[in-house]
């Protein structure tokens, strides 16, 4: 049975990873990575999220929303819930759909949003966010670029409204989300969808899943044009 808290909310968060179908996925790295790798590399980036994301000790599930079969059965055989994109109407429609599902089983848990490509995500940084936004009804983390959000978060009672793609800093903060700013956490900030981010995120060092793909990437199959050569990818340790 799930542990409960006097008030009624469930101890634990839950987790919506939203994941669109992997030929179409991550499109801004086909000029580092091509595009027949490309496919390849954000499901390695989106294996490494969830393996940390169901490491982390505050979190009882995650919850991926994605039509793409291959990418259901791996996250599924890591222990992720399969969660069909059925609205079929985009990346925030499917993040309410997902935090629906989650709730309709669990009507007091909290929520959060979290982004598929953070293969370099470290349990108990995430686990730092968590708590910081335990603390307030909505917050959210922004990106590495303060441009973007890579989490957002709903306590138990109130709705995740997502508003995630571009600037979406700027309309989570208007929504009267609380921006999250404590916690030294780069590796939940460092979201990839450029050859600069995978530098940025191998120099963190990445999960198991994206160390294993970044060696095509390291030879200089297809390095980004201009930018500096990827360095061998340093692993980060399991449960780290």
């Amino acid at each position: 049975m799930t542990p409960m808290r006097r008030d009624g909310a469930d101890v634990g968060w839950s987790l919506v990873v939203p994941l669109k179908p992997l030929v179409r996925a991550k499109s801004r790295l086909s000029r580092a990575a091509g595009e027949e790798f490309r496919p390849r590399l954000a499901l390695a980036f989106a294996l490494d999220t969830v393996t940390a994301a169901l490491a982390c000790e505050n979190v009882r599930d995650v919850a991926v929303v994605t039509d793409d079969r291959l990418a259901a059965e791996r996250l599924a055989a890591l222990g992720a819930r399969i969660v069909p994109d059925t609205p079929a109407r985009g990346l925030n429609a499917a993040l309410a759909h997902g935090a629906g599902v989650v709730r309709a089983r669990r009507p007091g848990a909290p929520v959060a949003a979290l982004n598929a490509d953070l293969p370099a995500l470290r349990p108990a940084e995430l686990e730092l966010v968590l708590h910081s936004a335990s603390q307030f009804p909505r917050a959210f983390l922004a990106d590495a670029a303060d441009i973007g959000t890579t989490l957002l978060t709903a306590t138990s009672g109130r709705e995740l409204e997502p508003a995630f793609g571009g600037a979406s800093r700027a309309r989570h903060l208007a929504s009267g989300a609380r921006e999250i700013t404590g916690p030294k956490a780069p590796s939940v900030r460092r979201d990839v969808d450029t050859g600069e981010d995978l530098l940025a995120a191998l120099a963190l060092g990445v999960g198991p899943h994206t160390a294993l793909q970044a060696p095509r990437l390291v030879a200089g199959a297809a390095a980004p044009e201009g930018s500096k050569r990827l360095p061998p990818p340093q692993v980060r340790a399991s449960g780290a």
